[in-house]
């Protein structure tokens, strides 16, 4: 006799989707939102196992997602036991975002919702990054939510990096990260003897309360603040940074040949005749992209070659587990915290000169005009003819070195290829619209102590461009094979500018009587002929610099939106999958569908969030590494005078550039003068109240290093030639005597 059919489950709205993930499907979270929605209060556990018929085996699974329905805020377990609905009860859950102040906000998961404030009160329960519930109790007198902390989903902070305050009876140890403000109490006994001014990782005992301090214990003493590299190890703890591989991954990694075996050749197109080089910076040592042009009648042929990372990183293994939870490599100065282990980044992988390697193709056929005209991937084994850097490439192309020319005949020709098309590609580019903007970028130059020699500007050049434009080719083509295929993937979207941004944008470009078209939706087009309309005028720098931070933030996601910036219908990253695990997801999607097979990836959505926020983790870790190196460089140079450029504006004062160094320090607002200074954001400066006196972004001054503080990361600046405003003493004292004499 057949068993009954489960209707209930039967009508699970996403029970396709959970046959497809899972062997032995549970219902899912909707239906289970749905079946307490329809139940209408809130309900005990062994009911809803009761109504939802789960059986014995699948308890431990059916109680496992109630957990993480809970962690992400869907439903809440409260103290009796019952089961609610997070919205039912006006609840909004998210993350929390702390203020050095002590203040904070809930980021809310639900972008729908406006950021919550939170005051310092709520704050002390709570570390930076924890997940919680949050009840909106009101607003405050600008109108923004406040709330209180009704549940605590997720404590996300076990070990905490910080610097010993005290040694004596309780040691204290102050975090690192400036948005964590509760000192972390340490008893004799568990603090390994650390001395005051040490740093120290803390493994957090007594997480933060109302009622008390977080407590814990030290597990290891990372040096002072002196040592060389205590920077990165500072960084690498505070952010959170995975820098050590399992045993498990290296195990599965040693496995692999260092030689590309013949064996691998199977079923790939073979490219190792082609003149494909690579070109890469000095200190590169990852190669993951190598190119050759070549004419094609009218048209150009472009070859790009992209390391085939898939090819050994396969899904679900302890090596693509451990890539994933990175992200992404981290590049500080000095020191590389890699994605995968280097016997693959750096060897088996990385596109070396002269040896066989797997690689996925990108071949293109690209008209006259720059306009694509074909693509095709597929896989192929290839054998690199010149590891070429930035610099000896634009000497051959552009500084007519006869040394280099020389020495790089055999492939002279082809590099001549490459620069004609980029000529073609870059006017295509003109005409699309893609944005660019003047921006300075910098890097260290240590000595051989390991200390900063100096910093330098960088300056890119044809050869950087060059290659530029043919990985945005490739991943154009990239992402219009997911659109036309239809297959899962993530895109990498830019969207165009907020409608508050935007009216912010045009109130400050009216002061200089500009404008900005196309409406709420202008085009990069429109940005574009604003860009070149300024470019001459004497605050260019400024205009720009308002420009580009009108822009919205690059994201991955599944859902494609287009890139504002480059002025693409679609995009994707599939050019560097040995530093990026999106591009490894765009080669293994591309790969499928050329194998016929289908690819669907699991929870595509909280993929592509966490490869949005690896990304953003690696760039905040390497800007306090850079900021905690240029803080160093500049500890002997208090009393010296420079001139710089004020690059931010805020209601505390004003962020200069230091010219010579690129050093950011802070002119605070009491140094601006004698008078009292107001923040004006729309203006981007800063106004005196008697005086009218203005320091806005892009003004240019003369400051005196007066102050710098290794321990916060702090430069302070004293403004030179100060206007000294009158206090006119005597009319003071004659406005209080009129005053006095009218009461009498």
């Amino acid at each position: 006799m057949s068993k009954k059919p489960i209707k209930i489950r039967d009508n699970d709205p996403e029970i396709d989707r959970e046959i497809q993930l899972y062997e032995n499907p549970i219902p899912s979270r909707e239906l289970i939102l749905q079946v307490m929605s329809e139940y209408g209060i809130p309900i005990n556990k062994d009911e809803l196992i009761e109504i939802l018929e789960i059986s014995n085996e699948e308890i431990t699974f059916f109680e496992k997602r109630l957990r993480a329905m809970v962690r992400q805020g869907q439903i809440l377990i409260n103290r009796k036991n019952v089961i609610c609905i997070s919205d039912k009860l006006n609840l909004i859950a998210g993350k929390i975002s702390g203020h050095p102040d002590g203040f904070g906000f809930l980021i809310p998961d639900d972008k729908t919702h406006n950021d919550i404030f939170l005051s310092p009160r709520e704050m002390s329960q709570v570390f930076n990054n924890d997940r919680v519930m949050v009840q909106i109790t009101g607003q405050d007198r600008k109108g923004k939510m406040e709330g209180k902390i009704v549940e605590i989903l997720e404590r996300v902070n076990p070990l905490i990096v910080g610097r010993v305050l005290q040694a004596q009876g309780v040691t204290i140890v102050a975090a690192e990260d400036k948005r964590i403000c509760q000192d972390i109490l340490i008893p004799y006994d568990s603090d390994m003897n650390a001395k005051v001014g040490q740093i120290v990782e803390v493994e957090i005992t007594t997480q933060p309360s109302f009622k008390s301090k977080p407590m814990g214990k030290v597990v290891s003493i990372l040096g002072d603040y002196n040592d060389s590299g205590i920077e990165i190890e500072i960084a690498l703890r505070k952010h959170n940074l995975p820098n050590n591989f399992h045993k498990d991954v290296l195990d599965e990694v040693n496995k692999f040949s260092s030689k590309v075996s013949p064996l691998d050749f199977k079923g790939r197109k073979d490219l190792r005749d082609l003149a494909l080089v690579t070109i890469d910076g000095e200190t590169a040592r990852d190669f993951d992209d190598a190119v050759f042009a070549e004419p094609d009648g009218d048209n150009w042929r472009l070859v790009v070659a992209i390391a085939d990372v898939s090819a050994y990183v396969k899904p679900s293994s302890k090596l693509d587990t451990s890539a994933a939870d990175r992200g992404n490599s981290v590049y500080f100065p000095r020191r590389v915290i890699p994605m995968l282990p280097e016997a693959l980044s750096n060897g088996l992988c990385s596109l070396n000169p002269n040896v066989d390697r797997l690689c996925m193709v990108c071949d293109m056929i690209i008209n006259s005009k720059g306009k694509l005209v074909s693509y095709k991937f597929y896989p192929s084994v290839m054998n690199s003819k010149a590891r070429l850097t930035y610099t000896n490439v634009d000497k051959i192309l552009n500084q007519n070195d006869k040394d280099l020319i020389k020495e790089y005949s055999f492939i002279l020709s082809d590099l001549k290829n490459l620069k004609k098309l980029y000529q073609i590609m870059l006017n295509a580019r003109e005409k699309r619209g893609a944005l660019e903007f003047d921006s300075t970028e910098t890097t260290i130059v240590f000595n051989e102590k390991g200390k900063i020699d100096f910093i330098k500007p960088i300056f890119r050049n044809e050869a950087h461009r060059i290659i530029e434009e043919c990985m945005l080719a490739a991943n154009v083509c990239a992402a219009n094979f997911l659109i036309d295929k239809k297959i899962d993937g993530l895109f990498r979207n830019h969207e165009c500018p907020s409608e508050e941004k935007l009216e912010n944008l045009r109130g400050f470009l009216s002061e200089f009587e500009l404008s900005l078209q196309g409406g709420n939706k202008p085009t990069p087009k429109d940005y574009k002929h604003l860009v070149k309309k300024i470019s001459n005028r004497p605050e260019s720098h400024l205009l720009q610099t308002v420009l580009l931070r009108s822009m919205q933030q690059a994201v991955y996601s599944e859902k494609n939106l287009g890139h504002f910036g480059l002025a693409f219908d679609a995009y994707t990253h599939f050019t560097s999958p040995i530093r990026r695990y999106p591009d490894l997801i765009i080669h293994r999607a591309i790969k499928s569908k050329l194998d016929k097979k289908n690819f669907k990836l699991k929870d595509i959505s909280k993929v592509a969030e966490h490869c949005s926020n690896t990304e953003r983790r690696a760039d905040e870790a390497t800007r306090d590494v850079e900021a905690w190196l240029k803080c160093y460089f500049m500890q002997d140079k208090v009393g010296q005078i420079y001139e710089g450029t004020v690059a931010g504006v805020t209601g505390f004062g004003l962020f200069i550039e230091l010219d010579e160094v690129y050093i950011e320090g802070l002119l605070h607002v009491t140094e601006l003068g004698n008078d009292y200074f107001t923040y004006d954001k729309s203006k981007h400066a800063m106004i005196g109240e008697r005086t009218k006196l203005s320091y806005r972004l892009g003004d240019r001054l003369k400051v005196k290093v007066v102050r710098v503080d290794l321990e916060s990361i702090k430069i302070d600046l004293s403004l030179e030639n100060v206007n000294a405003i009158p206090r006119q003493k005597k009319m003071l004292k004659k406005k209080f005597n009129s005053k006095r004499s009218k009461k009498k």
